[in-house]
């Protein structure tokens, strides 16, 4: 669909720096929180910087008309700096990563939506970071505020592209850690300094003397005597008894019953 406002672009490839898309950020005390990003342009995208110049020259013609009282002021400071001069606020250079590129800063007290290639919100912060690459959808604005009339930049939404270096000093886990051993210390613990004791001396422990086993002294077998046994006794060889003979009958007497 065909972007009907002038006074919207929406950038090719850029690089994001100080991204607060998340929560509200003030830079100044006293200044009120909004959301907001600052991008690199590269200036060889020359499309990206000739709508930009376009939707800037819409918003001014819209400050003349309706915001600065038909007057043009000879200066219309707008929010695009030259990332090889100098910064606006102190007079100091840019940092090295704004070389080659158009620096903006876009704000909004919107939170804008953060999605990916497939237009799917980014929930995460952390994927969102000083370094990144995206497309920004942002707009420009005439303002008059405090005796101080320009242009501004209006941030609508983001869409992150693809991982790039981190800036402004953050690290990754592999690069602060990939070079250490790994330890199988707790999380939190200090390992204490190792103590290194002085090597002793070995001393070969002296030669055993052999000493062949006992042998077992020999005891010859016990002798049992045996008790003697009482002889036994023989029985006495008695005679059968002789019958008595009856002297009258001359037959043997027979002793009566029950004796």
């Amino acid at each position: 669909m065909a972007n009907v406002n002038p006074r919207q672009v929406i950038t090719g490839r850029v690089r994001l720096t100080f991204p607060h898309l998340f929560e509200k950020y003030s830079a100044n005390q006293g200044q009120e929180p909004k959301f907001s990003t600052t991008f690199l342009i590269p200036k060889s995208d020359v499309l990206t910087k000739q709508k930009i110049d376009a939707a800037i020259a819409a918003a001014t013609n819209d400050g003349v008309s309706k915001s600065w009282n038909g007057v043009r002021p000879p200066m219309v400071p707008n929010p695009v700096h030259d990332g090889d001069g100098v910064r606006p606020s102190d007079g100091q250079p840019f940092p090295p990563e704004c070389k080659g590129h158009w620096v903006i800063t876009a704000s909004s007290k919107q939170q804008p939506q953060v999605v990916d290639l497939g237009l799917n919100p980014i929930m995460v912060q952390s994927e969102i970071y000083s370094g990144v690459y995206a497309r920004v959808s942002i707009n420009f604005f005439p303002y008059n505020a405090s005796g101080k009339k320009g242009i501004g930049c209006g941030l609508n939404n983001v869409q992150k592209l693809e991982d790039g270096e981190p800036l402004g000093g953050r690290t990754t886990a592999a690069n602060d850690f990939g070079d250490a051993a790994p330890s199988s210390a707790p999380h939190g613990f200090t390992a204490p300094p190792q103590y290194t004791a002085a090597p002793q001396q070995y001393a070969a422990p002296a030669p055993q003397q052999y000493a062949p086993p006992a042998q077992p002294q020999y005891a010859p077998p016990q002798q049992y005597a045996q008790a003697p046994q009482a002889p036994q006794a023989q029985p006495q060889y008695a005679p059968p008894a002789q019958p008595q003979i009856d002297p009258i009958t001359g037959q043997p007497v027979v002793p009566p019953m029950g004796y």
